[in-house]
């Protein structure tokens, strides 16, 4: 089996600051660094680490051979990434502060040039019942999704960074949405629709420090509690759990324990500075839970 994660990648410039700056406002950095990012390098990398066989769809610009061999060293295969002359691959400026929470600008780049042609060339290698995992950091999702549900792949889509329209596309051609707490209340305020009214298979809602709830129509919620830790950097938490929630369901692993694993890698995750560098390999996600006592989700 095979996760194909058709998203953006990106080069992420990172500042560090004591705080984040006010409308206006100068704050100097106390750190930068650089580093491989995009939600859909992100979470092929939690996927791939998590146990997954991982297959990268996507684009780079003519400065994206070092983040392409850092997703390859990461245990991604990126031999389907179109490289795009004339373009720029997409980047990200993030600051963070002292208490890890971030603030970022995207600059999308070659992430919205994507060729139809490779990716749909690149899902004809797919067997039926793989995975094809996506997220709104790209261009051609409604046609990537439809292409790939006709394949008989589950398409699982992250609807960040949120996009009411973009949602709107792709609902008909996904199996699992993904939505943080704020993406599924401006969601059901815009379509008047509860999370279990969707024309979806699944609603996975993540909660911060509340948790994450698994939303399937006629059965009850799952709730999945979150783990105490102590944040270095929240950036990408999200994506982690994107990711590893879909190779524990690609390996097998039923909603309640898909989830309890992508919350306990998530929270390793946090504790880290970084975002695909953080993501955490299977076997300390193992020790992680196996060393808490968390409640085991619950209806």
């Amino acid at each position: 089996m095979t996760i194909f994660c058709f998203g953006s990648i990106n080069i992420d410039h990172f500042y560090r600051l004591d705080r984040l700056p006010a409308p206006g406002e100068t704050v100097a950095a106390r750190a930068v660094e650089t580093g491989l990012g995009g939600k859909g390098a992100n979470q092929a990398v939690a996927a791939a680490r998590a146990g997954a066989r991982v297959v990268q769809l996507g684009a780079v610009g003519t400065d994206g051979d070092a983040a392409l061999t850092q997703l390859q060293a990461l245990g991604v295969d990126c031999r389907a990434v179109s490289r795009l002359p004339q373009t720029r691959t997409g980047h990200a400026v993030i600051l963070i502060d002292a208490a890890g929470e971030n603030s970022i600008v995207i600059h999308p780049g070659a992430n919205r040039a994507q060729d139809r042609g490779e990716v749909f060339a690149a899902l004809e290698t797919a067997e039926l019942g793989d995975i094809l995992l996506m997220q709104n950091e790209t261009d051609l999702q409604p046609q990537v999704a439809e292409h790939a549900m006709g394949l008989g792949l589950e398409v699982i889509y992250s609807a960040a960074p949120f996009e009411l329209e973009a949602v709107r596309a792709v609902l008909p051609f996904i199996n699992m949405l993904i939505l943080n707490a704020v993406e599924a209340a401006q969601l059901q305020a815009a379509l008047g629709l509860a999370p279990e009214d969707l024309p979806v298979e699944t609603v996975v809602i993540t909660r911060g420090a509340d948790g994450a709830e698994w939303v399937a129509r006629g059965t009850p919620r799952i709730r999945t509690p979150a783990f105490g830790v102590d944040p270095v950097d929240t950036t990408g938490a999200g994506d982690c759990f994107a990711g590893t929630l879909a190779a524990a369901l690609e390996r097998g692993l039923d909603p309640g324990g898909a989830m309890r694993e992508a919350a306990g890698a998530a929270a390793l995750q946090v504790t880290r500075p970084g975002t695909a560098e953080a993501m955490p390999v299977a076997a300390e996600v193992a020790a992680f839970l196996a060393a808490r006592t968390a409640p085991e989700p619950s209806p």
